[in-house]
């Protein structure tokens, strides 16, 4: 298993993933985790596209109405779409040669963009619509595509005091523990807790299992019931 990320954390190292070091908006990036990957195992089974987040630099953008400044627009779509399309057409051929599986993580933001910078929402949808036209793109390759739609996850975007919410928070002068503690409601999370990672990342395994062959195209949500609709 190859771990990517711009820097290493605690929780990356407790996995005993290799890990690559590699900033995936780079244009050189995706080719180069590729070849790292291949000359750790020449077979590859599973791509997960995790790479995200970008809040605005300035925090005064994270109440703009439009979602950020055009920088800000072109950094998060960099981001959260095309860190995503660059790292899957890099490994497509590897993919094929596997019969292996595609799993982007997308957010319940792409469907309910009310609460957070519409910059990372329209991304998400974005990247939505990637994974379900692509899905049907290979079918004779046996390659699958689909998405985990995450909810508000316990993640360091949420509880580190320079995270998202940590930002958040000094905006509108609320403090981050309150923010925090709001959330659950605030998101219509009808289980009261933030989504654990680790529910994440079970359906990502499942989702990406030569056993689930049906699942093509498809956007597993798991966000304790913040999205309402059937």
């Amino acid at each position: 298993m190859i771990a990517v990320s711009r820097k290493s954390t605690p929780e990356l190292a407790a996995t005993g993933a290799r890990f690559v070091a590699a900033d995936l908006t780079d244009p050189d990036a995706p080719d180069q985790v590729l070849d790292a990957a291949l000359a750790e195992d020449r077979r590859l089974d599973v791509l997960v596209n995790n790479a995200g987040g970008g809040s605005p630099a300035d925090d005064a953008e994270l109440v703009d109405p439009i979602g950020g400044s055009a920088r800000t627009w072109t950094t998060i779509l960099a981001l959260n779409l095309g860190a995503a399309v660059e790292m899957t057409r890099a490994a497509l051929p590897a993919l094929s040669h596997a019969r292996g599986s595609v799993v982007n993580i997308s957010s319940t933001a792409a469907r309910n963009p009310h609460a957070i910078p519409l910059s990372y929402a329209a991304s998400k949808a974005a990247l939505n619509a990637f994974t379900r036209g692509l899905a049907e793109k290979f079918p004779d390759t046996g390659v699958r595509v689909n998405a985990v739609t995450p909810g508000g996850t316990r993640t360091a975007m949420m509880t580190a005091p320079d995270g998202y919410l940590g930002r958040l928070s000094t905006v509108l002068g609320v403090g981050h523990d309150t923010l925090l503690a709001a959330m659950p409601e605030q998101s219509g999370i009808v289980t009261g807790a933030l989504v654990d990672p680790s529910e994440i990342a079970r359906a990502v395994l499942l989702l990406a299992a030569p056993s689930m062959s049906s699942a093509v195209g498809s956007n597993w949500v798991v966000d304790g019931g913040t999205l309402k609709a059937a």
